[in-house]
């Protein structure tokens, strides 16, 4: 079979399926973006660099190098920040959420390490513990149980010189719902593993500054790592990771994502330097998220749609992958920007509408969108 073919007859394959997808420009109102607190509509005036006295470019729009060749000093500054905003020893950039998720896993964690992941992780996740190879168990959504046996198992039998690791989200990105983080984090100590927090989705939304729900917890002293992006509710390019001071050496001599890539534009930085200080101060925004999340989760409810979850994303679950995409349809020719989610993004069997409720939806649009979908989905 020549290449051409064999690509055909997968595409095929996924299009049998009701699984097919292409890259569609935006329409409708936004209900499908990460834009949570409506950042993404913000401009910003970048500050001139030092070079335009001399005529030349007033940004500078290329990293030139990795950072380990050519570190521009703008990231050091918005470094500090970020490790001041979540209390924490340090913070290292990435270039996006994914190549930190995955290289903060592949670096930290060793070949004959046992790593416990939630089953509903991102796919970010799971390819960081696919690069590192260790012993990996995957236990089932939130199952706080099922955490503990694998852990007792594995703390029974833990070869010396090897490490436990814990891997979560805070808030999952599918289902709409907060890991129980504090019971993970206790189970970890009990039984002595690492717990490390992907915080994709809850950065900027939780805690009196925005940083997310560890910090609102109060369990930063109690974790590894937790790994931020910018490109969802912060607006803005990039990816970080905050832990200690060892962990930001060790990742910057080891991490192959970190040394082999080139760095984001200064440009990029200025642009972190002038968003950092409007998100802290934005508790507004953040009272606004939760309420118009509260609010349109009782407007289905009281239409008798069932949501997942209990936070601003709201899953509305709708089995068959065609049925899907036929009310999804429906409501994108009636004005709105929302999407069929389908396999392998979550489970066979439970394809399903993803509703991202920002905070500068008006609460009038919220009830309206309830009433069409609930109409939709009964059709």
């Amino acid at each position: 079979m020549s290449l051409s073919a064999r690509w055909t007859e997968a595409l095929d394959g996924l299009k049998a399926q009701g699984r097919f997808r292409s890259l569609t420009p935006p329409r409708g109102i936004d209900f499908t973006s990460n834009d949570y607190l409506g950042y993404g509509h913000w401009t910003a005036a970048v500050p001139a660099a030092p070079e335009a006295a001399a005529g030349t470019a007033a940004v500078q729009f290329s990293g030139t190098a990795s950072r380990l060749l050519r570190g521009h000093p703008v990231w050091a500054e918005v470094e500090a920040e970020l490790a001041a905003w979540h209390g924490a020893e340090s913070a290292l950039m990435m270039t996006s959420g994914f190549v930190a998720n995955e290289g903060l896993l592949s670096t930290v964690v060793e070949p004959g390490d046992w790593v416990a992941s939630d089953e509903r992780n991102h796919a970010s996740v799971a390819e960081g513990l696919r690069v590192c190879r260790p012993r990996r168990f995957v236990f089932r959504h939130n199952d706080l149980g099922h955490l503990e046996d694998g852990l007792r198992a594995e703390a029974a039998e833990r070869p010396p010189g090897r490490e436990l690791f814990v891997v979560t989200e805070s808030l999952f990105s599918m289902d709409g719902d907060r890991a129980p983080l504090p019971e993970v984090v206790g189970l970890a100590e009990r039984y002595g593993a690492r717990v490390i927090v992907d915080e994709a989705h809850s950065t900027g939304c939780f805690g009196p500054t925005g940083s997310g729900v560890v910090d609102d917890l109060g369990l930063r002293p109690r974790v590894l790592a937790t790994v931020h992006t910018g490109g969802k509710a912060l607006g803005v390019t990039g990816a970080y990771v905050c832990g200690s001071r060892l962990l930001r050496d060790f990742l910057v001599n080891r991490c192959r994502h970190l040394i082999f890539t080139t760095a984001l534009p200064p440009a990029v930085g200025a642009w972190w330097l002038d968003v950092l200080p409007r998100v802290k101060a934005d508790a507004a925004g953040r009272v606004s998220l939760h309420a118009n999340a509260a609010r349109f989760r009782a407007a289905l409810a009281e239409r008798g749609v069932p949501a997942l979850g209990d936070a601003y994303v709201v899953p509305v679950v709708l089995g068959d992958d065609a049925r899907a995409v036929r009310v999804a349809g429906r409501l994108q020719e009636l004005g709105y920007d929302i999407r069929a989610i389908r396999p392998p993004s979550v489970p066979p069997g439970t394809a399903r509408l993803r509703i991202s409720v920002h905070a500068d939806h008006p609460p009038e649009l919220l009830d309206r969108l309830a009433a069409h979908l609930a109409e939709a989905v009964r059709a």
